[in-house]
């Protein structure tokens, strides 16, 4: 965990559970001999990932931003990608003093299962249910839309037992575009890792931190270039990256990394032979 002050927000980073993924596919087209040297990959070639969500407070309002896999994933899958017993998320809230009926406001940068898998969880009689009594489920309308169109190229990417509970519980709020979500919480749709894929922005007293979600989920895909093959948009991550990692760095923006298996938050530099550079890169603990 790493906790920060941003005006009038206390931020603090929130693990909802580490997990490994094919170096490959998390690296596309990069060659392995390349990306080996900042992320060295296990005898099953795979590579270890956080999921750092974000819990922003501000007095009014007590928000969660992504909410990791959660505890439904069946056994054989919890094993192929190493994910933790348990629910991750809710311990590391309940370290912070934060029940699950605290949470007012859940923001979802996508809906893929490592994001949103924690939204919901099994209940008493195994049933899937939210996992936050009392918060709305913000969500881009178009990432619902591609989620649950039941498309057989998404439909692997997309478990509706992450989803439909939480329509059928009627906790989702449907945003489009750029949008205020509350006072000094903005979205920005990035696009590139889904269609309607959506960053965060805090803002208060002429600061700025950026939850970046997909788009960069680590330090070590700094470069233009260097995207995932699980982006449905690679070009589209190819342009838009550059541009606001730039402007992160040219403004001084804090920069929160969803994936980072080191680092949770760190400030930007540009330069001129690797494009970024980390400034005071804070480890998670």
């Amino acid at each position: 965990m790493v906790s920060m002050r941003l005006g009038a927000w206390q931020l603090d980073t929130v693990s909802g559970g580490r997990f490994w993924l094919d170096g490959g596919a998390m690296f596309g087209v990069v060659p392995k001999p390349l990306w080996e040297r900042v992320a060295p990959p296990d005898s099953q070639n795979r590579i270890p990932m956080a999921t750092n969500c974000v819990l922003a407070r501000n007095g009014q309002h007590c928000i969660l931003v992504d909410s990791g896999y959660g505890g439904k994933e069946p056994p054989r899958r919890r094993d192929l990608v190493g994910l933790e017993a348990g629910e991750p998320l809710l311990t590391s809230l309940q370290q912070l003093g934060v029940a699950p009926q605290d949470i007012d406001l859940v923001v979802l940068s996508h809906l893929h299962f490592d994001h949103a898998g924690g939204a919901t969880r099994l209940d008493e009689r195994g049933q899937s249910v939210p996992s936050f009594p009392r918060a709305r489920v913000v969500v881009q309308r178009g990432e619902w839309d591609d989620a649950t169109s039941g498309v057989a190229e998404l439909r692997g990417s997309y478990p509706l037992e992450n989803l439909l509970p939480l329509e059928e519980a009627g906790c989702v709020q449907f945003i489009e575009g750029d949008v205020e979500i509350v006072p000094g919480l903005r979205s920005l749709v990035t696009g590139g890792h889904t269609r309607c894929h959506q960053a965060l922005l805090f803002q208060s007293e002429g600061q700025t931190a950026c939850y970046l979600g997909d788009l960069c989920p680590t330090t070590s895909r700094l470069r233009s270039l260097w995207c995932m093959a699980y982006d449905v948009y690679p070009l589209e991550t190819r342009r838009r990256k550059p541009q606001l990692l730039g402007q992160a760095a040219d403004e001084g923006w804090l920069i929160c990394w969803d994936h980072d298996p080191r680092y949770a938050v760190s400030r930007l530099a540009r330069d001129a032979a690797k494009e970024f550079v980390l400034v005071e890169p804070r480890a998670t603990l």
